[in-house]
């Protein structure tokens, strides 16, 4: 077979690969598409007091509003050496109560208010080492938060209550460090400081909240 006959049976045979691999190309199976990234319901932070640790689950899924915004004020470090300066004991058992901490309306630390997310729509309640927002109206919400020792329940959003029934907004729990917390609701308050419901339950000496970070 002569040279030229070769070359242009090669030729051919290449021809031939080019026109079927597209072909070829479009027989094959599509990849199968990598599943999407998915986000954990529940984020914990861990704020670190001068008293100690108190580590915090957030339920991001639940109460998706609240948990974005005390995350904001953890990523942004605007809850680095803010303190608890309320212990709120319950009369006749002082062993239950709140703790309540935050920028305290600090114009240099406070973000715009959040919408309020109710236990009625999140499912969630003010039992022992919940961690809910502080406000006024609802929808008023920005940095201030506290933490409950002992079943409050009766903080929870009440459709069946007249005026305003939406409670406060539960937002996660402690998972750690209740010996902290009350260690800080046991500590002395000043019999003169704050206003309305709060008088009597300012701290005499804030506890300080060193750093706030996620964990882990």
């Amino acid at each position: 077979m002569s040279n030229t006959l070769l070359r242009r049976l090669a030729l051919r045979g290449l021809l031939a690969a080019a026109l079927l691999a597209p072909a070829a190309a479009l027989a094959q199976p599509a990849p199968t598409p990598a599943p999407p990234a998915t986000v954990p319901a529940t984020v914990k932070v861990t704020l670190t007091t001068s008293e100690g640790p108190i580590v915090l689950e957030l339920q991001r899924e639940k109460a998706p509003i609240t948990t974005a915004n005390f995350l904001r004020y953890v990523d942004q470090k605007r809850y680095d050496g803010v303190t608890f300066y309320r212990a709120s004991k319950t009369p006749n058992a002082p062993e239950f109560g709140l703790i309540q901490g935050g920028a305290q309306n600090d114009p240099a630390r406070v973000l715009k208010p959040i919408a309020h997310e109710p236990t009625t729509k999140t499912g969630l309640s003010h039992t022992d080492g919940a961690i809910s927002m502080g406000r006024f109206n609802p929808g008023s919400a920005t940095s201030d938060f506290f933490i409950v020792v002992g079943d409050m329940t009766y903080m929870d959003a009440n459709p069946a209550q007249p005026g305003d029934n939406l409670g406060f907004a539960v937002f996660g729990k402690v998972v750690d460090g209740m010996d902290t917390v009350r260690k800080i609701l046991a500590a002395p308050t000043s019999a003169t400081k704050g206003e309305g419901v709060m008088k009597g339950e300012i701290l005499a000496k804030p506890v300080k909240i060193i750093t706030a970070r996620r964990a882990g």
